[in-house]
This record gives C-alpha cells, sequence and structure tokens, in this order.
C-alpha cells in the first residue's frame, strides 16, 4: 500500500484519520495560508489545502499520497482565521454570539509518484452552518482564558469547552473538527485506500 501522509500539524486531523483506521506519517506544511487571496470561500479553502499538499509532495521522493486541509470560519463575508491575540479571539467571540456562521474546509489528496512521474490530485470542499448562542462577557473571558481557541479558526473548538457555544449545527461534524471524514474516505477509496480494513 502506499504511503499516506498527513500534511497538518492539527492534532484533531491526526485523531480523525486515526479514527479511519488509516495508517499514515505527519509532515506539517510550511505553506503559508495568508497568501491564498481566493473568493468565494470554497475557491479559498480548496486552494488552501492545494498548497499544503503540493508542498509536501514535493519533497518526497517516493510514491505517496499526501492530504492536505484548511478550515477557515466565514461570518458577514469575512474569514476568521486563528486569532492572533487574546484580544482578537474575544473579538472574533464576540462577534458570533448569538448568530449563525459558516465553517469551510477544503481537502485535497495528491498522489505523486517521482518514478514515473505520474500526479493525481482530487480536491473538494464542505460547509457547515453553526449557530452559536448569545455569549456574555463572563462566559468568553472564561473561555479564553482557557487558551483554546488560540490556535482555531473561529476561536472556537467545537470538540473541546467550545461546544458550550454551540447552539446548533446543520451539516457536517466532522467538517468544524477540521476534517470533512466522509468525503475523504471516498477520494481515498478511489485510489484504492480500504477503509476500516474493507476494500473500496
Amino acid at each position: 500500500m502506499k504511503r499516506i501522509v498527513l500534511a497538518s500539524a492539527s492534532p484533531r486531523r491526526t485523531e480523525l484519520l486515526r479514527t479511519m483506521g488509516l495508517e499514515f506519517s505527519v509532515q506539517p506544511s510550511s505553506f503559508d495560508e495568508k497568501t491564498v487571496t481566493a473568493w468565494p470561500p470554497e475557491d479559498h479553502v480548496i486552494q488552501s489545502a492545494l498548497g499544503k499538499a503540493s508542498d509536501i509532495a514535493g519533497r518526497i521522493g517516493e510514491c505517496a499520497i499526501v492530504i492536505g486541509a484548511d478550515t477557515i470560519v466565514v461570518a458577514d463575508d469575512r474569514i476568521l482565521g486563528k486569532p492572533e491575540s487574546v484580544e482578537d479571539a474575544a473579538a472574533m467571540l464576540k462577534l458570533l454570539s448569538g448568530r449563525a456562521h459558516f465553517v469551510y474546509t477544503g481537502i485535497c489528496v495528491f498522489e505523486n509518484c517521482p518514478a514515473d512521474m505520474s500526479q493525481h490530485v482530487q480536491t473538494a470542499y464542505v460547509r457547515t452552518k453553526v449557530t452559536f448562542g448569545i455569549l456574555d462577557e463572563t462566559l468568553i473571558s472564561a473561555y479564553v482564558a482557557t487558551g483554546e481557541p488560540m490556535d482555531k479558526a473561529g476561536a472556537y473548538g467545537i470538540q473541546g469547552r467550545g461546544s458550550v457555544l454551540v447552539e446548533s449545527i446543520d451539516g457536517d461534524y466532522f467538517n468544524v473538527v477540521g476534517l470533512p471524514v466522509y468525503p475523504l474516505s471516498r477520494m481515498l477509496a478511489e485510489l484504492g485506500i480500504p477503509i476500516i480494513g474493507g476494500t473500496p
């Protein structure tokens, strides 16, 4: 079976790949997400995921399947990335309080074989609607103080303490965590990668 590489330092993506029963290595990409200026949001996350996957694929000297992903939160046609400070995190949470926003994740599966110079690239994106309850200053301050928001798009983690902020979601929960498992499994199956030990 071909080597599988996750081009991400995200522990959440690592854990989700493990739950899929995959054997893989982790090699974080140095691709700068801030260089992506594409719009609408689906184009933005796909280009970023492609940039991460192709960055790592170009460094591996053997046939490998590289998985790249990028997640953003969008509110008022504004991308909310990872907060740059505790003040920035608090401002994002105030913006999201009592309203709906959208989470987009782009995924790229990049199969690269330097020996015969063959490449096969698949991309997809998933959008999920998330609605927050009304967040008062005390709750926002307490959540920011945990440190959890600081490495997450939109300044919250639905799989952690940030779960108490979320009133409802409409769509793929795993997309909000950072890796939409279902479409990724289908993309890997097309490359002959068995999921849960079965046949594609």
